[in-house]
């Protein structure tokens, strides 16, 4: 007895190689982009920075923090950025026996 699965998410069809490696890259390229936009917004912080809370190691911190949620963000496709350009670098992949149609 064969038991099919009811979900109604489909999975998603296999990768080459070189599209796991696109994919890799576009969402790097996604997590060094939420970084620059973290580190930006962070830069235009009105508060007064004299305070002794406010020392090299919160800046660390912040820092670390800033780029496991980039990498997090680029991983889930929350801005969506990664898939974009791996949707417009793919076409100039070699095609794969299991993209052409008979």
């Amino acid at each position: 007895m064969k038991i099919e699965s009811t979900s109604p998410v489909a999975k998603p069809p296999a990768l080459s190689r070189e599209q796991e490696q696109l994919r890799k890259v576009a969402e790097g390229f996604e997590a060094i982009m939420v970084r620059r936009l973290l580190e930006a917004a962070r830069a235009t912080s009105f508060a007064k920075d004299d305070t002794p809370l406010n020392g090299g190691g919160r800046e660390t911190w912040a820092q670390m923090r800033d780029e496991q949620f980039a990498e997090i963000a680029a991983n889930s496709g929350s801005f969506g950025f990664a898939r974009s350009i791996e949707e417009q670098l793919a076409q100039y992949l070699p095609a794969t026996p299991s993209d052409t149609k008979p």
